[in-house]
């Protein structure tokens, strides 16, 4: 959304009540990317929606780069998380496994990790690589920002972090005011598109096409007033395209791959809302990468308002189109997952429904709930009827919906009959009403503050001067769709997590714990003999660990670090055993189990050998989880398998700034300057290599004949664009190399005496090639410096 939407919808929000006051939204810094500003929330508010998204604080507008990769639903959408106004742009996100259960996550674009202005945008799945930006095993997720031009940012870990491509650089000048670019693939000439607005004179859109989503060929501009911002084009029903505009205005042409043209220029409109930045229906959008190739649309609403949020997505709906007497027409359907919310049911068939008579719905009280109906206006003599939403013993509603059978009217919007019929399908939700008919060409979307109290939740089908027949009718109820999945903690255990005492929070660092006494959080996984590692802070807890073999109220064994210093082994009642060992309570301690049979192993910190290794047959197999106890604990990355951090042979590490934890995919570190994490594997000549990158940072490498303090030599990667060797105080050497952040690159150290031999992604010679004398024998480790950091695969020879 630009400066004239911004403009209409601050005169909007004049007329609003602000129920908290907005604090300015505000940069953030690289090393604590990325950011999850939300308090706790149940999603119970008044007024909130419970299938319909809401960012679980601050305000949300436009969605932006909806996709589906790598098995879930990614949707990011314009946000202040800092205010309940339109302030300082970041890019929100959460993610679904089915379009309609929503997980807010952190931040996935913020102003000061991301260069430019993040404005609304799209985003893709570069499932074939067209890029060449992948790193791993995931599919890249690419998205598009910036004003007056266009940036490119990516992500290899599935929206966990994105960076920017040529350090946000625009790949796209425009020197025209511009904004929202939405991109697409184009299968049948295999290449991307994509529309940008522009204001060259007036509104319209500039198309620009793609072999690899980073070289952008400008390719035709298609120019009519009624398409200002936040466009979309997709194809639609084989060969045809739509062109859609932020107010919902569409017209149907085709695209030859260089430009989009229609033989009907008049648009029509898919949404009957109010259609204005902060209206009912605006800045809509569509997936890309569906896995079943369906449309699917969510639209910002911006009149839900709540204590702590404002803004709400429609719920999401399958497009279609189908020919009229006026043309192709759009058709909007919510999507077929909302069954997974469906509770008890009742359904009618044959009702007259006349004044006095029989009300079919008489006794139903409900909060959030479906109905769909057809009614005979051929044979009815009402002159109006309909639905009142959320009534009253006093008769008063907080909604109607109402059929005026003379002017072919549903709330005074145009919905003649079908064979004589009028249908109509409701979801009426604690903030959201919409309205569709006609199997679909009619849609409206409306915000509604409905009264959730038990005397207000009444439905009241009415019928006003004659009768109606009502053909068919089914009322469902729906149940809430927030709370299955988790927001900050990284796990490969299966949900539903429950918590067995104490209370449990998100937080940027994962899942934090505050207990008086043993309170545990146990995922739905179960296992016998298995591998199981996570990540532990003590905050103010006594102890904290992994939980496993355990029943659902934490009963089995734990393994927790003590701030007394000790790592124990315990199970209800009995000390198992102990291993004592100096504990820094404000670090993250890593700790890995393995169970065989009847034996548990203990490792801690990435020690090659165990510190606990004893054997006990009490609870043979059982869930997974985390335990805290007496204070508050941080625990993350809980998971089972193999995966982890891949390193030589080495006892406890221990970190000297930053923090450092361990994903199934290495080791990752984050530093507001140096952070070491280090060995106490020490030696004086070797050869010393592993892998690294930076993720919006500056620098990470290799440390080596360092002290306990982490003072030695450091080899790194610089995304200045230098390969450095390095001492405190002192660069020794560089050598200019292109450093993409974000990218894996290998660093191999040979040090024989007073020279230094650096070797960069298994290069036939080195790029360094230096001698000095200051650290003559040290410790092994890993260094990140002002960023995030990843490392994995060290070894010594």
């Amino acid at each position: 959304m630009g400066r004239l939407a911004r403009a209409s919808l601050v005169v909007l929000l004049a007329t609003l009540t602000v129920l908290v006051p907005a604090a300015p939204a505000s940069a953030g810094t690289a090393w604590d990317y990325p950011e999850f500003p939300y308090p706790a929330t149940t999603y119970q508010e008044p007024f909130r929606g419970q299938f319909h998204f809401s960012s679980q604080s601050g305000w949300m507008n436009d969605p932006n780069g909806l996709v589906y990769a790598n098995g879930l639903y990614h949707f990011f959408y314009q946000h202040n998380p800092h205010g309940l106004e339109w302030d300082t742009m970041h890019w929100g996100h959460a993610t679904s496994p089915d379009l309609v259960h929503w997980t807010q996550k952190p931040i996935a674009l913020e102003p000061g990790v991301h260069p430019g202005t993040l404005f609304s945008g799209g985003g893709v799945v570069d499932r074939d690589n067209t890029a060449g930006l992948k790193t791993g095993p995931l599919d890249p997720i690419v998205v598009f920002s910036n004003t007056n031009g266009v940036s490119i940012f990516y992500s290899n870990d599935n929206g966990r972090s994105f960076q920017a491509y040529d350090q946000g650089r625009k790949q796209i000048e425009i020197p025209e005011e511009s904004r929202d670019p939405k991109a697409v693939w184009d299968a049948a000439r295999h290449q991307w598109a994509m529309v940008v607005w522009s204001n060259r004179g007036g509104n319209g859109v500039d198309l620009y096409t793609s072999p690899d989503l980073l070289r952008w060929t400008f390719a035709s501009r298609y120019a009519a007033d009624w398409l200002f911002e936040c466009p979309d084009l997709f194809p639609l029903d084989g060969g045809r395209w739509v062109l859609t505009s932020a107010t919902g205005e569409y017209v149907v042409g085709t695209f030859d791959g260089r430009t989009f043209r229609t033989d009907r220029p008049q648009p029509k409109k898919m949404n009957l809302g109010t259609t204005y930045a902060g209206g009912t229906f605006y800045a809509a959008e569509t997936f890309t990468g569906t896995p079943d190739g369906r449309v699917v649309q969510l639209a910002w609403q911006g009149g839900n308002r709540g204590s702590t949020w404002t803004g709400n997505a429609t719920f999401p709906v399958t497009l279609g189109l189908v020919d009229s007497p006026d043309g192709p027409r759009v058709t909007r359907t919510p999507v077929a997952e909302l069954d997974s919310l469906r509770a008890d049911s009742r359904t009618w068939r044959n009702e007259t429904v006349s004044p006095g008579g029989r009300d079919p719905f008489a006794g139903i009280l409900a909060d959030t709930y479906e109905i769909t109906a057809t009614f005979d206006v051929a044979g009815a003599t009402a002159g109006q009827f309909g639905f009142a939403l959320h009534c009253r013993s006093d008769g008063t509603a907080d909604r109607t919906v109402v059929y005026d059978r003379a002017a072919g009217t549903l709330d005074g919007k145009p919905l003649p009959p079908t064979g004589g019929e009028v249908s109509v399908r409701l979801l009426v939700d604690r903030g959201q009403l919409e309205v569709f008919g006609d199997s679909g060409v009619f849609s409206f979307s409306d915000n509604v503050n409905f009264d959730s109290a038990a005397v207000s939740q009444g439905i009241r089908l009415f019928a006003t001067g004659g009768a109606v027949r009502l053909k068919s009718a089914k009322f469902t109820r729906l149940a809430t769709s927030w709370g299955t999945a988790q927001s900050t903690l990284e796990s490969t255990l299966e949900g539903p997590w429950h918590a067995a005492g104490g209370s449990w929070t998100d937080t940027a660092a994962g899942k934090r714990a505050q207990a008086t006494g043993d309170a545990f959080y146990l995922s739905a996984s179960t296992a016998a003999d298995a591998v199981y590692q996570g990540d532990v802070r003590l905050d103010t807890a006594q102890a904290a660990g992994l939980t496993f073999h355990a029943t659902a109220d934490g009963a089995g064994y734990t393994v927790n670090v003590d701030r007394s210093g000790v790592v124990k082994l315990w199970r209800p009642g009995q000390d198992i055993a102990t291993y004592a060992t100096p504990l820094d309570p404000g670090a993250t301690h890593h700790l890995e189990v393995r169970t065989t049979g009847s034996r548990i192993q203990v490792r801690l910190d990435h020690g090659t050998t165990p510190v606990i290794d004893v054997t006990d047959t009490t609870y043979p197999s059982g869930r997974f989880g985390a335990n805290a106890y007496h204070g508050s604990a941080t625990v993350q990355n809980l998971n089972t398998g193999p995966g982890g951090f891949t390193a030589f042979t080495s006892g406890p590490w221990t970190t000297r700034g930053g923090a450092w934890t361990t994903t199934p995919d290495g080791l990752r570190g984050t530093a507001s300057g140096n952070g070491f994490f280090l060995s106490d594997r020490t030696g004086s000549d070797f050869t010393y290599d592993g892998d690294v990158s930076v993720t919006n940072g500056t620098a990470a490498g290799l440390t080596f004949r360092a002290t306990a303090e982490g003072d030695g030599y450091t080899a790194n990667i610089d995304t200045n664009g230098l390969v450095k060797l390095w001492r405190p105080g002192h660069d020794i050497a560089t050598h200019p190399a292109p450093v993409v952040e974000g990218r894996t690159y290998h660093l191999e150290v040979r040090a024989t005496g007073s020279r230094i031999r650096v070797w960069l992604d298994h290069g036939a010679t080195p790029v360094i090639d230096t001698t000095d004398a200051t650290y003559a024998s040290g410790r092994f480790g890993v260094n990140g410096y002002a960023g995030n950091t990843t490392a994995q695969n060290l070894s010594i020879t």
